[in-house]
């Protein structure tokens, strides 16, 4: 009895995953209970299956690790409803079950893993092709077992949940909240992978600033909500004007940044940087919907800077993509200046 509760004890402590610890608990299921097969199970309720997920089979009787069979003919189902986890005589109690029948289960005993909420997760079993009776010790041990195992689920599941949530913490980190674009931050993390990559290939680096002219005056005139719709919008026409690799941020406010590789260095930039700045352009001039507003927009300021990535710091990527993007405010603030009369 000292060998098992060390063994038990060594199992238990070294367990880093739900296998490493039920694998050696089905092996010393097998030897308190003396029964050939030892498994454990979950249950699809919603699927109406249930899955064999580890199995340790000795004898003839062999219950097959990754079966999954209908939940309505197990036996395990029936222990359950029927309040009985152990016989001896499978034949003669649950004769009309198909499954037991194909696997020549005789002696069955069970019992249920939950979680930490009560739910049913699955079940411990065991199970032989001949007569087996079982002692209290035998069943005290599944018992054990069993709740050994809920543990472990209860751990990984938690484990599973705080990776989720970091995950999602990251996300939200580096996310826009209005519009679910990379913000600023994340944004400069991808201007140094960015601005590495050109370098790497000996490519431009081009850099486009987006500022929305008018933007306070739909503010203004339709209210904070319609705005947030505006910029909603603007994203989704500017993320589908992006070519591949392109990254495109929200800075804040009604200003959009986008940064992507252009063409080789020997090649024209500019012409690049040009081709960048009409299509952003033209993405974001039509008509939004806005609230109950709908607003017909000319377009935003545009400019994009096209850069040597072995000389421009990051400050000077987005310094340079700015006073792109002010010339271009400023042209068209002449351009739309009334001529007065001589």
């Amino acid at each position: 009895m000292d060998s098992f509760f060390a063994q038990l004890s060594d199992s238990v402590n070294g367990a880093r995953t739900l296998e490493e610890l039920t694998r050696p608990l089905l092996e010393m299921l097998e030897a308190v209970t003396g029964l050939e097969s030892t498994y454990l199970t979950t249950i699809d309720l919603a699927g109406g299956l249930q899955h064999i997920v580890y199995a340790r089979n000795s004898h003839d009787l062999q219950i097959p690790e990754g079966l999954s069979v209908p939940w309505g003919d197990t036996l395990c189902k029936r222990a359950l409803e029927e309040g009985r986890p152990y016989t001896d005589n499978v034949s003669d109690v649950w004769g009309d079950s198909e499954a037991a029948r194909l696997l020549g289960i005789q002696t069955y005993v069970s019992t249920p893993v939950r979680t930490d909420d009560g739910a049913l997760y699955g079940t411990l079993c065991a199970a032989s092709s001949r007569c087996q009776p079982m002692t209290p010790e035998a069943q005290h041990a599944l018992k054990l077992f069993a709740g050994l195992i809920e543990h472990q689920v209860a751990r990984e599941r938690l484990v599973d949940q705080l990776k989720q949530a970091n995950v999602e913490l990251r996300t939200q980190a580096l996310t826009d909240a209005l519009t679910g674009l990379p913000n600023r931050r994340a944004l400069m993390q991808e201007l140094v992978r960015l601005a590495s990559l050109a370098q790497r290939t000996g490519s431009w680096l081009l850099a486009g600033a987006i500022d929305l002219d008018d933007f306070k005056q739909v503010n203004d005139s339709h209210g904070h909500d319609a705005g947030d719709d505006f910029l909603r919008g603007v994203a989704r026409k500017l993320h589908a004007a992006l070519r591949g690799g392109d990254v495109l941020a929200r800075m804040g406010g009604d200003e959009f940044v986008v940064i992507g590789l252009g063409p080789k260095l020997a090649e024209d930039g500019a012409k690049a940087a040009q081709l960048m700045r009409q299509r952003l352009e033209e993405a974001t001039a039509g008509r939004y919907t806005a609230g109950p507003a709908t607003i017909e927009y000319d377009g935003a300021s545009v400019g994009v800077a096209c850069l040597d990535p072995q000389q421009a710091s990051i400050e000077d990527i987005l310094r340079q993509s700015d006073s792109a993007m002010y010339r271009v405010k400023l042209q068209r603030r002449e351009a739309a200046r009334p001529v007065l009369p001589r």
